[in-house]
């Protein structure tokens, strides 16, 4: 069983035959893909499942905070299943394709006290632009 179908057992999530695709077609490389490509390939292990239905699992994921909403430069929502372990994201400006990159360092110390004008930063999100070698 995957690591997301386990957590989501653990909290109690009721998983009818749809929800637990939805959380199969999430699970694996974070890739984060949009409400459609989610859909289209849940599609492909439950025909009858529909875009609403996947809509609604996708809302309750990030309600739970199991899967986090990511949306950048206006383009449609991604959703990205690692939402439990610390990450940056790489994207690539032709296509949209988003990865999840471990970088060295912490970059709350790349921001000076000085820069951070008394805020308590709590959280940090660094996206890394360019293109991905399909698009370069």
């Amino acid at each position: 069983m995957s690591d997301l179908l386990q957590r989501l057992r653990g909290r109690g999530w009721r998983l009818t035959s749809q929800r637990r695709v939805v959380a199969e077609v999430l699970d694996g490389d974070h890739t984060h893909l949009t409400a459609d490509e989610v859909h289209a390939r849940a599609v492909e292990r439950l025909p009858e499942i529909s875009r609403a239905t996947v809509y609604n699992a996708l809302g309750e994921l990030v309600s739970l905070g199991e899967v986090a909403e990511v949306s950048t430069d206006g383009r449609a929502k991604r959703y990205d299943p690692n939402a439990h372990q610390p990450h940056q994201h790489l994207l690539c400006s032709g296509c949209g394709l988003i990865r999840d990159v471990h970088p060295a360092g912490d970059p709350l110390a790349d921001l000076p006290e000085a820069g951070r004008f008394g805020f308590t930063v709590s959280e940090v999100e660094v996206t890394y632009r360019g293109l991905c070698p399909a698009c370069a």
